[in-house]
């Protein structure tokens, strides 16, 4: 019996701002930077790869080698990236008991 395997990609189920925020800040906590590039490029290709590569001023071909796991973007790509999606990071001091 054979079994079948579909690839799953999370980009078809990022529909909401709610979604993205969550999606995203489950990649920072996992504190691989590698991990939250490859999710901001889910959400980039969700929100339309070519469109944010033209808000954030890059090359389409460009964000998407920038965004994977083997992409090494700069703080410059990632800000841009984050300004044309509409998302901002915010720092917090841990909540102390």
């Amino acid at each position: 019996m054979a079994i079948n395997i579909s690839s799953w990609d999370a980009s078809e189920y990022l529909e909401s701002a709610d979604d993205i925020a969550a999606y995203l800040n489950a990649a920072l906590e996992d504190g691989d930077p590698a991990i939250l590039q490859a999710a901001l490029g889910d959400v980039a290709k969700a929100r339309g790869m070519s469109a944010i590569a033209r808000q954030a001023g890059l090359g389409r071909e460009s964000l998407y080698k920038s965004l994977s796991l083997e992409g090494n973007p700069s703080w410059a790509t990632i800000t841009k990236v984050l300004n044309a999606l509409g998302l901002q990071l915010e720092i917090k001091s841990p909540v102390s008991a």
